[in-house]
This record gives structure tokens, sequence and C-alpha cells, in this order.
């Protein structure tokens, strides 16, 4: 009997899939693809970054991950709610023009500092997009197609992260060439700074586009229908700020009976344990962002359970679902690491130098090569990495309502042994075969992950729920993973021994996965009557 309350509607009532459904997918990938260029360019940039600025590893780990990371975690989160009751196709295009508005500002950094500033700006802005993406999908494509459908958006993850590798290495090496001395050059650029200007710019005018798309009507595919502007949308995104970023987070959780004391013991735990790790460390950046995220994310579960009651219960009230969101993140703390120390580790590794003459392709500096060959190579073996399982997660779920999370331990453990080989031959040949290998495999996870998020909630929290999932990929994950392998790249002198260690945490991963696995047919089947227990008219 549990079951009829999942499924509220007939099948032949719910909207079958339209062209319209295919075309906003293809504009929606199209935005993830700018999104995760304008993120990952950051990697083929990193010794002419480190060389110009005078950073190391752990730093270089910081700007990809902790600066860019904790604020769109944070934002993601208010951003989420505002997508729940707003239009979500403005909303992206206000935060595709934000974010890269700020790329190519980065383009203009000459420190440490400004760039850091310029990634805070850009994670800021790309917080607006998955969840809104996640929402519009959901209520584009019926539950049966839609751990595809979201497997075909996250495919956009790959392809911009891979496609960044080739326009950032050619960019740079063809203005390197023609501008020597950047003293010389338009603006007294210097090639990576010119790559943040060359792939910043073409995003304000996909914003335009993304203005056109339609709305579809919130929460019809699951055939619970709703409104898809709610009254106050921003009143109340005002108050989800409020509730997140310190030192507001005060304020809002004093009107709370009895949360401002332990919001405050929070806070100094947190304090205490930040401090802690950067003087163990030494790096104050670092812990410092980490430590703030943490605290705010807390301060938000807080206001959380005291306004909005039923999303509380069926998210964090839930400790399978947030045990989820940190498997997952767990998954992404070796992903988002790993693809971004690969491109430095193969040109430190094999080529020695940025100058040093292509192995393979004639013409091009070694920077080219390696973008060209990496980027392309695992921009179409991650795509269909991402697609094949988000297939495979739709057709086993059908059969066991596992079967997503059996996708995700699958594209945990396989890559394994391959990422072994690749860290330890000596064959430069045999490294740009087994690589997209690599990177299909462990890109098959994504899309079943979301879906997974986005079937134990309501349609009115969908949005929400993408925020916490992207909450778990970026507070454990990436602002983590990267820094991890930097550090530890730092402390034993070797950059594949950092890589490596990441691989410390696939147990923990599996064993997270493994227990989310025995309860989540329970809590879809669940989620109507204990929303409504917790107070949601339905």
């Amino acid at each position: 009997m549990a079951e009829v309350a999942v499924e509220p509607a007939p099948a032949a009532a719910r909207p079958r899939i339209g062209a319209y459904a295919w075309y906003a997918l293809f504009v929606l990938v199209l935005v993830y693809i700018i999104n995760f260029i304008d993120r990952q360019i950051l990697s083929i940039l990193v010794g002419d970054i480190k060389r110009d600025l005078g950073v190391s590893d752990a730093q270089i780990g910081f700007l990809y991950g902790t600066a860019f990371a904790v604020f769109y975690a944070l934002f993601g989160i208010p951003l989420g709610r505002l997508a729940d009751s707003w239009y979500r196709g403005r909303l992206m295009a206000m935060g595709l023009a934000l974010w890269s508005s700020m790329t190519a500002l980065s383009g203009f950094a000459n420190s440490f500092g400004v760039l850091a500033a310029a990634r805070i700006g850009v994670g800021i802005g790309e917080a607006s997009a998955s969840p809104a993406a996640y929402s519009m999908i959901s209520d584009h494509f019926p539950k049966e197609r839609r751990a595809t459908a979201l497997s075909i958006y996250s495919s956009g993850l790959y392809v911009g992260g891979a496609i960044s590798l080739p326009i950032g290495g050619f960019v740079v090496s063809r203005w390197t060439a023609a501008y020597p001395d950047p003293a010389a050059a338009p603006l007294g650029l210097a090639g990576w700074q010119a790559a943040f200007l060359a792939v910043g710019l073409p995003g304000l005018l996909l914003a335009l586009w993304v203005l056109t798309l339609r709305e579809p009507q919130r929460g019809a595919s699951d055939g619970l229908p709703q409104p898809v502007v709610r009254p106050n949308a921003w009143r109340d995104f005002g108050r989800e700020l409020a509730a997140i970023l310190p030192p507001l987070t005060l304020f809002n959780v004093a009107r709370i009976p009895g949360a401002l004391k332990v919001n405050l013991v929070a806070l100094l735990l947190v304090v205490a344990v930040a401090c802690g790790l950067a003087l163990l460390t030494g790096d104050w950046p670092q812990w410092a962002a980490y430590g703030l995220g943490v605290y705010a994310v807390f301060s938000w579960v807080q206001s959380l359970r005291h306004r909005d009651a039923p999303a509380y219960r069926l998210i964090w009230g839930s400790p399978v679902v947030v045990l989820l969101a940190v498997a997952f993140g767990s998954i992404s703390f070796v992903t988002y690491a790993s693809s971004f120390w690969i491109p430095p580790y193969v040109e430190q590794r094999f080529y020695g130098s940025a100058l040093e003459p292509a192995r393979f392709l004639s013409g091009m500096t070694a920077k080219e090569e390696i973008g060209l060959i990496l980027g392309w190579s695992a921009a179409f073996s991650a795509a269909v990495g991402v697609i094949v399982g988000g297939y495979l997660s739709d057709l086993w779920r059908q059969r066991d309502p596992r079967g997503r999370l059996f996708v995700n331990m699958l594209s945990v453990v396989l890559p394994i042994p391959l990422m072994a080989f690749l860290l330890t031959t000596d064959s430069l040949a045999a490294f740009y075969w087994i690589n997209p290998v690599a990177h299909m495999l462990a890109s098959a996870w994504v899309g079943a992950a979301v879906a997974t998020l986005q079937d134990l909630v309501l349609p009115r929290m969908r949005a929400t729920a993408g925020a916490t999932y992207i909450l778990g990929t970026t507070m454990v994950g990436l602002a983590l993973g990267p820094y991890f392998a930097g550090k530890m790249s730092v402390l034993t002198g070797s950059l594949a021994t950092g890589i490596a260690a990441l691989y410390l945490m696939p147990p923990l991963t599996l064993v997270g996965l493994w227990i989310g696995s025995r309860h989540v047919g329970e809590l879809e089947a669940t989620r109507v009557e204990r929303a409504r227990a917790a107070g949601e008219p339905i």
C-alpha cells in the first residue's frame, strides 16, 4: 500500500516527453559545459600560475577547491531554495552572467589574493545553475527516465571540464608565442590570463539564450502539480541567505527558541578545530574558509528545521539521506582531485617542461598536446560513461530499488586498478590510451546519485535536494580533495603520491553506499507520509 502513495497519478496521466523537453535539456547541457570550462581551465594553467604568482601545490588546490567550493556550496543552498519557488531559467541566466564575468576578471589577477577573490565570485555565480537545472529536468522528464536525463545533463560536467584543457593549452601557447614578453602584450596579459578572458566572455551570450527557456509545470511529472512561482520568493531567499551567511546567522537563530546557545557552542567547536588544523598544516586560508563553510551549513540546517519542517524531515532529518550526500561527496573527493591534478602530473612526469616539443602531434607545444589528447579523449569517454551509467541505473532501479546505488559502487571500484597503472607506468602512449577508460568508469555514478536524492523528496523540494547533493560534492569533495592531493604532493615531494593518497577514501565510500542501499526503497515509499506528518499540506 505504501507504493500507492508514491505513485499518486496513473502512468497515462503523466506528460509524454516532447521535443521541447529535449531542446531544454540541450540548452542546460550547454550551460553545464560552460560551467565546467570556467571552473576546470585552472588545471591546464597550473604551471604558468605557479611560476608567475609564486604559489605552491597546496595553494593551487585551495584556489581550485576550497576558495571556489565553500562559497559555491553556501550560496547553492539559498539559491536552491529560490529555484524551488521562482523562475528557474531566469535564475540560471543571472548566475551564468555573474560567473562568466568573474572568470573574465580572473584574467586581470596579479596576485594570489586577487585570483582567490575572483574564484569566490565564480563559485557564487555557478551555485545558481545545477539546483535549478535538476529541478527543471525532473519536471520535464518522468521518474522512469529521470536518471537518464540527469545523466545527459551531467555529461556537460565532463565535456566542459575536458575541453577546457585544449582551449586553455591552445590560448596559452599561441598567446605566449605571439607575445613572449607579457609587458608587450595587449593589456600586459600573460598567456594564462588571456585564457581566462577567452572562456569567460562567451558565457554572457549564452545567458541571453537561457532567458528564453519556458518553465515546465512544477511537479506535473510526479502527479503533484504546484505553482511555478510561489508568493514572497525573494523575501524567503533573503531569509535563507541570512540563515547561512555569518554573522547574520547569529541574528537568525536568535529568533528560534533555544537555538542560539547550540549555535554558539557549534561555532566555538568549529573555530577550535579549524585553528588546530591551520596550526598543524600552516594553511590558514584553507581551514578558515572551510571552517566558515561548516559553521554556515550547521546554522542553515538549524534554521531549516524551524522554518520548513517537511523539507528538513525528508533531507537533513533523515540520517540515511545525509549519509548518502556525504558518500556522493566522497566519490567526488577522488574524481574532482584526480581530474584536476592529472594534466599537471602528465606535464611534469612525461614532458618535464612546457617548452619541450610535442611527442605525438607535430607543430604543437607540450601544453597544447596534453590539452588536446587528454581533453578530448576524456570529454568523449566521460560523457559516454555518465550517460550509460544513468541509463543502466534506470534499468537496474526498475528491478531493484537499490539499483542506482549499485551503479555508484561499481563506479567507485572499477577505476582503481586503472589509476594504479596510470600512476606507475613509464609509457606516455599507454597513459593516453588507458586514461579515457578510467574516466569513463569513474563518471558513471553522477546521474544515478542525483536521481537518487531527487526521488526521496517532494517536487517542491527538488532544488533543495539538488543543493544538498552539491553541498556534499563540494564541501566533502571539491573543498578537500584537490587540497588534500596538493598537500600530500608538497609533503612527499611527489605529485603521483598525492594523487594516489586520494584512494584512501573509497572503502569509506562503499560502506556509506551499502548502508544507504538498505534503506532507499523504504524512504522513497514513505516520503509523502513522512512529509505529511511533518506538516506538509498534501
